[in-house]
C-alpha cells in the first residue's frame, strides 16, 4: 500500500510519515519550503519528498492521500485528489485508526509545553522499561527519531488543538481518545482558527468527553480557562499540580532545596530529583510535574520517574545551544507566543552571570502573531532581554515598533532578516547570549548569524560550534 502525505514537512506530518513506514507502508510526500529539523529528518530517513504541490506527483495514484492541515481548497494537489476521486484522510484520523487503536494513549495537550512534556513523558516510560510508542512534534534528543510504534500498550502523543484538515475543523486531539490526559495550560492562540479562548475551551470540553471514567485528567492548579472547561463536565478522576510549592493535600507539587528537587503527592514527599539542565526554569518544573503524574498513572513509581529526569537530554529548538563563536553563545528556540517567549528568556536569564547580556532575536511568524493578537503582550514578554531585535516583514497589519515602544532603545525592528543578522553580529560581544526565537526557519538566520560572527572573529565561516 502506497501512502502520499501532502504537507509532509510539518512537525506532525513528518513523524507520522515515519510511523506509516514502520507499519510497512510505502511512503512518499510533498511540501514546499521545508526547514530543520524535519527537512533533515526526512532526508536522513530516505523518505522521498517532492517539492511543491504539482498534481503530477500523484502519478501513479497512491492508495491513500493524507492531507495536512496547512493545505486548503485551491491547492493544486488538493484539487487533483478531489477531482480524481482519490481516497484521502487527515493526519490525526490516520494516526488514530492505524496506530492508536487498542493502545493506552497518553496525550499531552495545552497551549505551551506540549513538545517538551511529550518527549519527557516518553523518556520516563522508556527509562522505566515500558518501550512506549510516541509521536513528538519536534526532535527529542533522547531518541533517534520523533516517533515510533513502540512495543508495549503505551503510546504518548503530542495532542495539538489546531484543526485536523480543511475538511475536518475539529481539533486534532479529538481523534486520539486518551486514557491519560495532560492539559498543561490554556490561552488564546491560533487566531486564524479560533476567534477567542472560548472556542478553544469548547474543543477541550469535547476532548474531556472522550476520556474514560477509569482514565486520568492532569492539569495545573488555578488555570481559570481549564477550570471553566472542567465545570462544563468531567467524568474522569482529576489530579492537579503546582510547581514551586510545598507539599499540599490533593496536589502534585515540587520545591527546590539546594540541588535537590523534592517531588510530592497529596502532601507527602514521594521522590527527590536532580533534573537535567534541559529542565531548567519554572516552566520546565511545571512540565515535569505533569509528566511524573502521567507516568504514575501508567504504573511508573515517582522515584523511577525522578531518576529519569536527571538524564533527560531535551528537545531540539527548545533553548538549544547550537554554536559558540568568540565567546558569544547562540541558541535556537521555538517560542512564538508571548508566554513562551517570556518563559524561555526568564529561564536563561536565571542562569547568566554578572556582565552577561541576553539578546533576543524574534520572528513573529505564527498566524496569531502575524495577525497582531498578542501585540500588547510582546514588550512585556521581552522584558528579560537586554536587547530585543525583532523581524517585522512588510505586510503585517500592526505596528511592531509601536508595540515595542515600552522597551525604549532596547528594542529594534527590522524589515529584512539580513539587516537583522548584520545588526546582531555588529553588536554582539564576548559573554553575550543570543536567543533566536521562531516557529519557522527565521529566513535562515541561524547559520547566517553564525557565519557573520565567525568571519568577524577571523575563523572559517562554515564551521559549527
Amino acid at each position: 500500500m502506497r501512502v502520499h502525505l501532502l504537507g509532509i514537512g510539518g512537525t506532525f506530518m513528518a513523524p507520522l510519515a515515519l510511523l506509516a513506514r514502520e507499519l510497512g507502508l510505502e511512503v512518499s510526500g510533498a511540501d514546499r519550503a521545508l526547514y530543520p529539523p524535519m527537512s533533515e529528518l526526512l532526508a536522513r530517513e530516505g523518505i522521498p519528498v517532492a517539492e511543491g504541490y504539482d498534481p503530477a506527483h500523484l502519478e501513479p495514484p497512491p492508495d491513500l492521500v493524507v492531507i495536512g492541515n496547512a493545505l486548503s481548497r485551491g491547492n493544486p494537489a488538493v484539487e487533483a485528489v478531489l477531482d480524481r476521486g482519490l481516497p484521502y484522510t487527515s493526519g490525526p484520523a490516520f494516526l488514530a485508526e492505524r496506530v492508536l487503536a487498542g493502545r493506552w494513549v497518553l496525550a499531552v495537550a495545552g497551549t505551551h509545553g506540549k513538545t517538551t512534556t511529550t518527549a519527557l513523558l516518553a523518556w520516563i516510560l522508556e527509562q522505566a522499561g515500558l518501550a512506549p510508542g510516541f509521536l513528538v512534534g519536534g526532535q527529542p534528543l533522547g531518541f533517534p527519531a520523533p516517533s515510533r510504534l513502540g512495543e508495549g500498550p503505551f503510546f504518548v502523543v503530542e495532542a495539538d488543538e489546531y484543526d485536523s484538515a480543511f475538511f475536518d475543523k475539529r481539533s486534532k486531539f479529538l481523534h486520539y481518545r486518551p486514557r491519560t490526559l495532560i492539559l498543561n495550560n490554556l490561552e488564546h492562540d491560533h487566531a486564524d482558527i479560533f476567534p477567542d479562548l472560548a472556542a478553544i475551551e469548547t474543543q477541550c470540553h469535547h476532548l474531556l468527553r472522550t476520556v474514560p471514567s477509569n482514565g486520568l485528567v492532569i492539569l495545573p492548579e488555578g488555570d481559570e480557562a481549564l477550570e471553566r472547561v472542567l465545570a462544563r463536565g468531567c467524568w474522569t478522576p482529576v489530579e492537579r499540580f503546582a510547581a514551586d510549592r510545598p507539599p499540599l493535600p490533593g496536589l502534585w507539587t515540587c520545591r527546590q532545596e539546594g540541588e535537590r528537587l523534592l517531588l510530592a503527592w497529596d502532601g507527602e514527599v514521594v521522590a527527590e530529583a536532580r533534573p537535567s539542565p534541559a529542565l531548567a526554569g519554572a516552566h520546565m518544573r511545571h512540565n515535569l510535574l505533569a509528566a511524573v503524574a502521567a507516568a504514575r498513572h501508567a504504573g511508573v513509581p515517582p522515584a523511577v520517574a525522578a531518576a529519569a529526569l536527571e538524564g533527560f537530554p531535551g528537545v531540539r529548538r527548545r533553548l538549544e545551544h547550537y554554536a559558540t563563536v568568540d565567546g558569544i553563545r547562540l541558541y535556537d528556540d521555538f517560542a512564538h507566543h508571548p508566554t513562551a517567549v517570556a518563559a524561555t528568556l526568564g529561564a536563561l536569564r536565571a542562569r547568566l552571570g554578572p556582565g552577561e547580556r541576553l539578546v533576543a532575536l524574534l520572528e513573529p511568524r505564527s498566524n496569531s502573531m502575524r495577525l497582531g493578537l498578542h501585540r500588547e503582550r510582546l514588550a512585556p514578554a521581552l522584558e528579560a532581554a537586554d536587547l530585543a531585535l525583532v523581524l517585522a516583514p512588510p505586510g503585517l497589519p500592526w505596528d511592531v515598533g509601536q508595540a515595542l515602544a515600552p522597551l525604549g532603545p532596547r528594542a529594534r525592528v527590522f524589515a529584512e532578516a539580513e539587516a537583522l543578522a548584520q545588526a546582531a553580529a555588529a553588536l554582539a560581544r564576548p559573554g553575550d547570549h543570543l536567543v533566536l526565537m521562531s516557529n519557522g526557519s527565521f529566513a535562515g538566520l541561524h547559520r547566517r548569524l553564525e557565519a557573520l560572527l565567525r568571519r568577524r572573529a577571523g575563523g572559517p565561516a562554515g564551521e559549527g560550534g
